[in-house]
């Protein structure tokens, strides 16, 4: 997962202040057991039993120890790689955000090293150690919630840290990011402006992608604030796809014939919904009016074209990216977490 160190990466790295990082002797103390048993249980899991290297992972863990990967006189030292945690490496929301960073980062001598959850807070965990094994400069990790293992893990760590996508609070570090309640109640004032009454929400797998159901908490209290209420919230547990939206839209049109709106979590869904319509003859927005959320660019390649929230993802990965810069310099950053806003972009299909 690592990626060799550029020629120009930083010639003088900064040593990392004293956090009160725990060390192998704390494990050992913590699991009593032998230095040389963890350093075997860390690096060769096979050759302890399983009870003493569960124990040995509940120290770990309640510890916040992350094994320093670095040899001989490099133990102490910060390298020029900075993590960056991703949920996904193959949706083109998360790409954006990495452009965004690395089109920083790289500029100043460092490298990205990228890691992907799958949406799984004890994948993270595990990411997480490996890659601050590396002592890197700075990180940058996705979403708000995560383990307390990996809260524990990033602040004994006390580097450099920003967490993306959304914004709120409490924070590890810094955060840079867009509130997803906001954005949701922002399509339900669009629904509501464009007359729109009867309105419903596609959303996939909302206990994982728990941004979403933040959309979809922001659009429901919208909706009952005007008094109007939600007509239907239709869940799918399967991952998203063009092709599963098209499945849901007939799906909602069957078990809603009289429903008006359709606010899809995202982009991938609420296209391929558009084309299922033209497919089944649906008009859009005539029958149903359509939106989703991202702002892809594939929603400008439908007709009609798509009706969507804006996410600054390239934007987003670059104020990430600037902020863990200025800190690594030294400088303060007085504005720790940051609002960075979306744009609704009004199009044919609502």
């Amino acid at each position: 997962m690592s990626k060799p160190l550029t020629d120009n990466a930083p010639t003088s790295p900064r040593r990392r202040r004293s956090s009160g990082r725990a060390t192998i002797t704390d494990v050992a103390n913590r699991a009593n057991v032998a230095r040389i048993t963890v350093s075997r249980a860390l690096n060769d899991p096979g050759t302890v039993s399983p009870d003493l290297r569960q124990r040995i992972e509940a120290a770990v863990a309640e510890l916040g120890y992350v094994p320093n990967r670095h040899a001989g006189s490099l133990a102490s030292a910060t390298s020029s790689v900075v993590p960056l945690i991703v949920p996904s490496l193959s949706n083109a929301v998360f790409l954006e955000v990495i452009r965004g960073a690395q089109s920083l980062l790289e500029a100043e001598g460092y490298e990205l090293l990228l890691g992907n959850t799958d949406y799984d807070v004890e994948r993270e965990q595990k990411l997480m150690q490996t890659l601050l094994g590396w002592s890197p400069a700075g990180a940058i990790v996705s979403g708000l919630r995560h383990s307390q293992g990996t809260i524990e893990m990033l602040r004994r760590w006390g580097g450099p840290c920003v967490e993306i996508m959304e914004y709120g609070t409490p924070n590890i570090d810094m955060n840079v990011g867009l509130s997803h309640e906001a954005a949701g109640a922002a399509m339900a004032a669009h629904f509501l402006a464009r007359g729109y009454q009867r309105v419903g929400f596609v959303g996939t797998q909302l206990d994982w992608d728990y941004r979403a159901a933040q959309r979809l908490a922001g659009f429901e209290a919208a909706l009952d604030e005007a008094g109007v209420g939600i007509t239907f919230v239709k869940r799918l547990e399967q991952a998203s796809t063009v092709g599963l939206g098209g499945r849901a839209l007939k799906a909602v049109i069957a078990e809603h014939p009289h429903a008006q709106a359709t606010f899809f979590a995202n982009d991938d869904l609420a296209v391929g919904a558009i084309l299922e319509a033209q497919r089944a003859g649906i008009r859009i927005p005539d029958d149903m009016a359509i939106a989703g959320f991202n702002g892809l660019n594939l929603g400008n390649h439908v007709s009609p074209r798509l009706t969507t929230i804006v996410s600054p993802r390239f934007r987003m990965g670059r104020r990430a990216a600037d902020m863990l810069l200025a800190r690594m310099r030294g400088e303060s950053v007085p504005q720790r977490a940051r609002n960075i806003g979306f744009r609704l972009l009004a199009q044919e299909s609502t």
